[in-house]
C-alpha cells in the first residue's frame, strides 16, 4: 500500500480522535470572570457592607456592577473592593440623576474604576410607556452619553420589558436603539426582562450586535407568562438553567455580539442558594 495513503489515513484517524475527545470534554462556553449585580445583595448591604463584600468574595465573584453604598464613602468602598480583589467595571445611575448631574456619576465611576454606567429605568406613568417618553429618553441619553464618552465612560441603557410595546414596524425598544447615537449610547441586556415581554434574546443579540455591551444573567421560572409591565414577583427569578431561557444559545449569541461583562442578578429571596447554583451551571457549560 502506498505510504502516502497510510500516513494520510493515520492523520485522518488522529484528527477524528482529537475532534471526538474535544466533543466529549468540550471547551468552556462561559469564559468571562464570575460577576454579579450588587442589587442581588440589596438586603445584605444595609446590615454590613464589609461583611456582604466578604460573602460576595467567598462565592468566587470577582466583579460587581454596583455603585456607591449608603453608609460608606465612595473612596472607602473602592478601598474595600481592592482589599478583596473585586473590580467594579460598571455602576448604575438613576435616570434623573444622570440627566441633571452627570458629573456626579462620572466622579463615582472614576473613583470606583468603572468604564460603564447603566440606567435601568426610564420614568413613566404606570403601564403607559409611549413614544413621547421614548423620544425624551433618546434625547436625554444622547446628551448624557456624549458627556460620559468625553470622560472615557460608556453609557448603557438596561431594558426592563415595557419598551417592547409595538411601534410602527417594530417596538419602542427598536425606536430607542435606532435613534440613539451609537457613539454615545450602548445597551445592557437583562435576559429575564427580555424574555418576560415575549422577546427572543438571541434574536435581539443578533439584530443589534455590538450595540450590546453588558448583560444581566437571569432566568424566568417555567410556566410564568409575561407582559410589558416591567414587573413580576421576585420568586419568578430562578437559578440559571432551571427556567425558561436557553442559556447556552444566549451565551453563544452574546459572545458573537461581543458582550464585555456579564453580571449574575438574582432578585429572589433565595439568592444565597441560587447564586452558587447559577455559578456552577455557567462554569459547567461546554461549547
Amino acid at each position: 500500500m502506498n505510504k502516502k495513503i497510510i500516513y494520510t489515513g493515520l492523520a485522518f484517524a488522529s484528527a477524528f480522535l482529537q475532534i471526538n475527545v474535544m466533543a466529549q470534554s468540550g471547551k468552556p462556553l462561559y469564559t468571562k470572570p464570575v460577576a454579579a449585580q450588587a442589587y442581588t445583595f440589596r438586603s445584605s448591604f444595609p446590615k454590613g457592607i464589609e461583611a456582604t463584600l466578604d460573602t460576595i468574595q467567598s462565592l468566587g465573584i470577582v466583579e460587581l456592577e454596583g455603585g456607591p453604598q449608603k453608609g460608606m464613602s465612595t473612596e472607602e468602598l473602592r478601598k474595600q473592593l481592592d482589599k478583596r480583589n473585586i473590580k467594579m467595571p460598571s455602576i448604575g445611575a438613576g435616570y434623573e440623576s444622570l440627566v441633571n448631574n452627570p458629573q456626579e456619576t462620572i466622579n463615582d465611576a472614576k473613583i470606583l474604576g468603572a468604564n460603564f454606567v447603566m440606567v435601568a429605568w426610564i420614568p413613566h406613568e404606570k403601564n403607559n410607556f409611549n413614544i413621547e417618553t421614548a423620544k425624551k429618553a433618546v434625547a436625554d441619553f444622547n446628551k448624557a452619553g456624549k458627556i460620559l464618552k468625553e470622560n472615557g465612560i460608556t453609557l448603557c441603557y438596561h431594558n426592563h420589558g415595557y419598551e417592547f410595546l409595538p411601534y410602527e414596524n417594530g417596538t419602542l425598544f427598536d425606536y430607542i436603539v435606532k435613534n440613539t447615537n451609537p457613539e454615545y449610547v450602548s445597551f445592557e441586556m437583562d435576559l429575564m426582562w427580555t424574555a418576560f415581554p415575549g422577546q427572543d434574546p438571541v434574536a435581539l443579540l443578533n439584530k443589534y450586535g455590538n450595540r450590546w455591551k453588558l448583560m444581566h444573567l437571569k432566568d424566568l421560572k417555567k410556566g410564568v407568562k409575561g407582559d410589558n409591565t416591567g414587573g413580576t414577583p421576585v420568586e419568578n427569578d430562578v437559578a440559571l438553567g432551571t427556567g425558561q431561557l436557553n442559556i447556552p444559545a444566549v451565551l453563544k449569541a452574546a459572545k458573537k455580539a461581543g458582550i464585555k461583562h456579564y453580571f449574575i442578578e438574582d432578585e429572589s429571596p433565595s439568592f444565597m442558594k441560587q447564586v452558587p447554583q447559577t455559578i456552577a451551571y455557567i462554569k459547567g457549560l461546554k461549547e
